[in-house]
């Protein structure tokens, strides 16, 4: 149901991918995964109206490194917000009975991963999604000691350490003293290695790398990535439409 709810949420069917959450949510009330994806598919909806996955989003500084366009008011999802932080809740009370717990931890990871990527880039609140970046890094940490094979993990540490680097470097100067670090290259072997092994966050993470390696220059290796996801997801549009313009004469040199 979890799987069959996220695959909605990659072919862009936001409504019927929260019909599958909220019906895992009634089967399995004390799994916080459940509200961790509604949440999800709250915010992958408001990236997909702002076109935050696209070249044209990525490829651009002002709008990859200075957010969506509208005002944090206009752009608030309260929806989101409360789905996350009540997964968010649910994980740590798993954690308080086991302090172990791998699927609280990846809910924390995710939740606090997709927190920091709507403070940066949706309401653009800077500061705090780093201190979310912060915690997100400690958990995926803490979980993958536990348990090397949910690498769904790297997604959040990937997507921070690839939009740190990104900075320049007086920003990054500024960042490192304060505990955060970021570098891109990192960034894009952590991505790769959830776009490769990853579950639930495996196509996000791969739409991620593709749009990465165009802003690195690798059309080769964004192509590769956005025909599996075009192959995959027949429904969704955009990854045709963002094959299709890696695929340009000329593209390479973008």
């Amino acid at each position: 149901m979890l799987d069959a709810g996220f695959h909605n949420l990659y072919e862009l069917n936001f409504k019927g991918g929260r019909e599958q959450f909220l019906s895992y949510q009634k089967l399995e009330p004390n799994d916080p995964m459940g509200k961790a994806a509604e949440a999800a598919s709250y915010l992958y909806e408001q990236f997909n109206a702002k076109g935050v996955f696209t070249s044209e989003f990525f490829l651009n500084d002002d709008k990859f490194l200075g957010g969506a366009s509208g005002t944090p008011g206009e752009n608030r999802n309260d929806a989101f917000v409360a789905a996350n932080h009540a997964a968010r809740a649910m994980a740590n009370a798993r954690l308080r009975a086991d302090p172990r717990d791998s699927q609280g931890l990846l809910v924390l990871t995710m939740t606090d991963g997709m927190e920091a990527d709507y403070d940066a880039l949706i309401v653009k609140k800077q500061m705090a999604a780093l201190g979310l970046t912060k915690q997100a890094d400690a958990e995926a940490l803490k979980l993958l000691a536990i348990d090397p094979n949910a690498e769904d993990a790297y997604m959040a540490l990937g997507a921070a350490n690839y939009i740190i680097g990104c900075l320049p470097g007086y920003k990054r100067a500024f960042l490192w003293f304060g505990g955060v670090h970021g570098d891109r290259q990192r960034g894009m072997e952590q991505l790769q290695r959830t776009a490769e092994h990853g579950h639930y966050l495996q196509p996000f993470a791969k739409a991620w790398l593709a749009l990465a390696c165009e802003r690195e220059h690798q059309p080769d290796r964004a192509r590769q990535l956005l025909s599996e996801l075009a192959a995959e997801f027949p429904a969704n549009p955009l990854f045709a439409r963002e094959l299709a313009l890696v695929n340009r004469p000329g593209d390479a040199k973008r």
